[in-house]
């Protein structure tokens, strides 16, 4: 993607989307931490289901481990990899009780130091309960920025860096919902919708194949 083109590309996404927030479901720092923590290879949906019924009986790290993990383990069991996940949150639990307070640090270090909190889910946290502008690189966000050309790269890690440098900084807080939301929904993995998507003008992948229908309906014409 062209450097001139980023910023309507970005200007495009914030007019349709102006306050884009996170399809997790929280009312609080900690409900976010487990929610990330637990979307793991999850959808949102799938979280969204079981945290409806675990966090009126428990959503405070106090009342996780009261619960116990095989009590935890009855609320998330809906979820792929909720033994190991289930674990990881008790584990983390007990950290934020014994060395926080009860409390969500707010340093990316101290996040990455809890049991199943990867650089991604530190991300998250600092971005959408803190307002910093992190970028968290899921499956959506590598795949728009590699095929969009925003940001092309072989790991997360690799796109995150780019990202930053690129996104311009009035951009850079939202810029983590809108991608995933253009992934999620428009930039699909299988079937990316070009000709309904609102940004392709100025995406790599989207503006040739928009050029390629045009020329096959010009074609046609004659």
């Amino acid at each position: 993607m062209k450097k001139e083109f980023i910023e309507p590309f970005f200007a495009t996404l914030q007019a349709a989307n102006p306050e884009p927030k996170t399809e997790l479901e929280y009312t609080s720092v900690f409900e976010l931490l487990s929610a990330v923590l637990l979307s793991a290879q999850a959808t949102d949906v799938g979280v969204n289901k079981a945290t409806r019924k675990l966090f009126p009986v428990a959503n405070t790290p106090q009342q996780i481990l009261d619960l116990g993990q095989a009590g935890l383990e009855s609320y998330i069991q809906t979820i792929g990899l909720y033994r190991s996940k289930a674990k990881h949150l008790m584990q983390t639990c007990r950290i934020l009780v014994d060395q926080y307070g009860g409390e969500v640090p707010r340093t990316r270090e101290a996040l990455e130091t809890l049991p199943g909190v990867g650089r991604k889910t530190a991300n998250v946290v600092l971005n959408v309960a803190f307002g910093e502008p992190t970028m968290a690189v899921d499956t959506h966000i590598f795949r728009v920025s590699n095929r969009t050309g925003l940001a092309p790269g072989k790991t997360p890690l690799a796109v995150e860096l780019k990202l930053l440098k690129r996104i311009p900084e009035a951009y850079r807080v939202h810029a983590h919902h809108w991608l995933i939301l253009l992934g999620r929904y428009v930039c699909k993995a299988r079937s990316p919708q070009c000709a309904q998507c609102a940004v392709s003008a100025w995406c790599d992948q989207g503006s040739k194949t928009l050029a390629k229908a045009q020329q096959t309906r010009t074609k046609a014409s004659k």
